[in-house]
């Protein structure tokens, strides 16, 4: 079974699956806009993506409010749930790492490997839009996915190179290594639980079959 064939303009389904893409692009719009904001230095555009993880959390009450309501059928609506809930704690993540950029001060060093970071997060969630568009015509997901998975690595590797280059930056104090330290972990978190989101899709995909 393809979801687009429950679906038909005016219903609960309907609704939701276009406030579940407006959720994931808006995802993208603030990805996109932290990468920005670093590659700037651009502290407004920084507090921008605090506000987007506000509205996104928005469209997320109103996802689940709608399923709640009767979209979808039962054994279908708590793997979506899940979903949404997913997406929306990237945005959390997003929320939370903001101020960290906000309050702290990134290495030179360290600055342009950040903001690849920031770049492959931005692509890959692109693919995640992709990925849901697919999930909707019934489309295979394999590739997709895997794209999504290598993304995450390339990421996990600069981290990783990250972490070995920090502990050769002198660092003035506690609080400021504390700042750093949370900044690049949040930074790199976020394509772990897009690829989270990536695999739940394919659980949502499977069981539409």
């Amino acid at each position: 079974m393809i979801l687009e064939k429950i679906l038909s303009p005016g219903k609960k389904e309907r609704k939701v699956t276009d406030n579940m893409r407006r959720h994931i692009q808006l995802l993208c719009a603030a990805c996109d806009l932290f990468r920005t904001a670093m590659e700037k230095d651009d502290r407004n555009l920084m507090r921008d993506v605090i506000d987007l993880e506000r509205e996104g959390d928005s469209i997320r009450r109103e996802i689940i409010s709608l399923i709640y309501e009767g979209a979808f059928l039962p054994y279908l609506r708590p793997d979506l749930c899940r979903y949404v809930e997913i997406v929306d704690n990237v945005f959390d993540v997003l929320g939370d790492t903001a101020p960290y950029y906000l309050d702290g001060k990134i290495p030179e060093q360290i600055k342009s490997e950040c903001i690849r970071i920031a770049y492959f997060n931005s692509k890959i969630c692109e693919m995640l839009l992709i990925t849901f568009e697919a999930m909707l015509k019934g489309d295979d997901l394999r590739e997709k996915t895997l794209a999504i998975r290598i993304y995450e690595k390339k990421i996990d590797d600069i981290k990783f190179s990250l972490i070995r280059d920090i502990h050769k930056i002198p660092i003035s104090n506690f609080w400021d290594g504390k700042i750093l330290s949370e900044f690049i972990s949040g930074l790199s978190a976020i394509s772990d639980i897009i690829e989270e989101a990536s695999d739940h899709l394919q659980i949502i995909n499977l069981s539409m079959k």
